[in-house]
C-alpha cells in the first residue's frame, strides 16, 4: 500500500465510483410525482399523519419499480403527501440516491422526490472546488424551493443532502427568501467544515435539521477532506467525520434544532457499516432517517423485513495502515 495509491483511490471516491441510472446535466431535477392539487395552506405536517403517506410512486425516469415490492396501502383521504429535493454528493446523481429515495418511499413519502444534480456534469474535484458554480447552482436551487413553496404551500418541504451535497443545500437554504421555510434538513455524512455557521440556513427549518456522522467514516471526510478539501474550502476533517461545533457568535435559537446523529454499531444490519456510503442505504434511511423525520417508530417486523432485504453495498473506511517501517510500539515499551 503506498501513499500514491491512496491518492488515486480517494480520488476514485470524490469522482464517483457508483454507476448512475441517469446522466443529468447541472442544474437540473429528476421529479418522479406530479405535483398534487393545493389543500388548506401549511408550511409543516399538522400532524404526523400529514407528514406520511403510504402509496407506491411511479419511479423516476428510466428506473424500472421492483417487482418484488408489495403496493403500499393509499393515504387516508385529506392527508398531504411532503415533497422532498436532495442534493447528490460530488459524484453527481448516482445510485445511492436512488436508494436513499426508494428507502423514503418505502417509510412512507409517497410525494414528489426531485433529485437536483448541482455538479454539472463535472464531478469529482471540479465540482468540490468550484464555488462559484456551486453558489450559482445554490442560487437554482432556493429558486426552485421558492416556487414549490410558494405554488403548493400545502406541502411540507423535505431537504437531503449527502456529502459534498451539503455545500450547495445550505446555501441554498441561505438564500430563500425571509418568507419561504421547509419543514426538515437532513445532511448525511456532510463534507463541510465542522464550525461552519448553519444558523442563516436554520432560520428557514421549523421542524429540526439532522446530521449523520462517522468517526469511522475517516478515508473519504478525514484524509480526503484534509488533503482535497472540505466543499466550503477547508483541509479539515468533515462534520460528517466529526460533527459540527457551534461557532462563536452563532445563533443559540437555531442551533436548537440541530440533531446530531453519530453512527451506531447496531445499524450495520440496515447496510450502513460506518462508511461514507452506508447513510444511503435503503433499509438504513427506512429504518433510521425516515422515521425520525415523521415521528413514527418502525415497528419489530418493518426492521425485521428491512435487514432481511439487505443487498450488499461499497462502503469507503479508512483502513489503519502503518505507513512507517513497521507496527509502532506502545509509549514506554520496548
Amino acid at each position: 500500500m503506498t501513499r500514491t495509491w491512496l491518492i488515486f483511490t480517494v480520488c476514485g471516491v470524490l469522482v464517483g465510483c457508483q454507476p448512475t441510472e441517469q446522466q443529468q446535466g447541472g442544474g437540473a431535477a429528476l421529479a418522479d410525482k406530479p405535483h398534487l392539487p393545493a389543500a388548506s395552506r401549511q408550511t409543516a405536517p399538522a400532524s404526523d399523519e400529514s407528514r406520511l403517506a403510504t402509496d407506491k410512486t411511479p419511479a423516476v425516469a428510466d428506473k424500472p419499480a421492483a417487482d418484488d415490492k408489495p403496493a403500499l396501502p393509499k393515504p387516508p383521504a385529506g392527508k398531504v403527501s411532503p415533497y422532498v429535493i436532495h442534493m447528490p454528493g460530488v459524484s453527481g446523481t448516482s445510485i445511492v440516491d436512488y436508494t436513499l429515495r426508494d428507502g423514503m418511499k418505502a417509510a412512507g413519502f409517497d410525494g414528489p422526490f426531485e433529485i437536483f444534480d448541482w455538479t454539472c456534469g463535472d464531478p469529482g474535484i471540479p465540482a468540490l472546488r468550484n464555488r462559484k458554480r456551486n453558489d450559482e447552482q445554490a442560487k437554482r436551487i432556493a429558486e426552485q424551493i421558492t416556487r414549490q413553496f410558494r405554488a403548493h404551500p400545502e406541502q411540507p418541504i423535505y431537504v437531503t443532502c449527502h456529502s459534498g451535497g451539503v455545500g450547495p443545500a445550505v446555501w441554498a437554504l441561505e438564500k430563500l427568501p425571509a418568507d419561504v421555510k421547509v419543514h426538515s434538513f437532513v445532511m448525511l455524512g456532510p463534507a463541510i467544515s465542522p464550525t461552519y455557521d448553519l444558523s442563516k440556513a436554520l432560520s428557514h427549518v421549523t421542524d429540526k435539521a439532522y446530521c449523520y456522522w462517522s468517526p469511522a467514516d475517516d478515508f473519504v471526510l478525514g484524509t480526503g477532506t484534509k488533503l482535497f478539501g472540505t466543499i466550503d474550502g477547508h483541509h479539515v476533517e468533515s462534520a460528517g467525520k466529526v460533527a459540527f461545533t457551534k461557532p462563536a457568535g452563532a445563533d443559540d435559537k437555531q442551533y436548537a434544532k440541530l440533531v446530531s446523529r453519530e453512527y451506531e454499531s447496531g445499524w450495520s444490519k440496515l447496510g450502513n457499516v460506518g462508511g461514507h456510503i452506508g447513510w444511503m442505504a435503503e433499509g438504513f434511511v427506512r429504518i433510521v432517517v425516515a422515521p425520525a423525520l415523521t415521528g413514527r417508530a418502525p415497528t419489530e417486523k418493518e426492521v425485521e423485513e428491512a435487514a432481511k432485504a439487505v443487498r450488499p453495498m461499497m462502503d469507503v473506511q479508512w483502513p489503519k495502515f502503518d505507513f512507517g517501517t513497521g507496527p509502532k510500539k506502545p509509549e514506554g515499551g520496548k
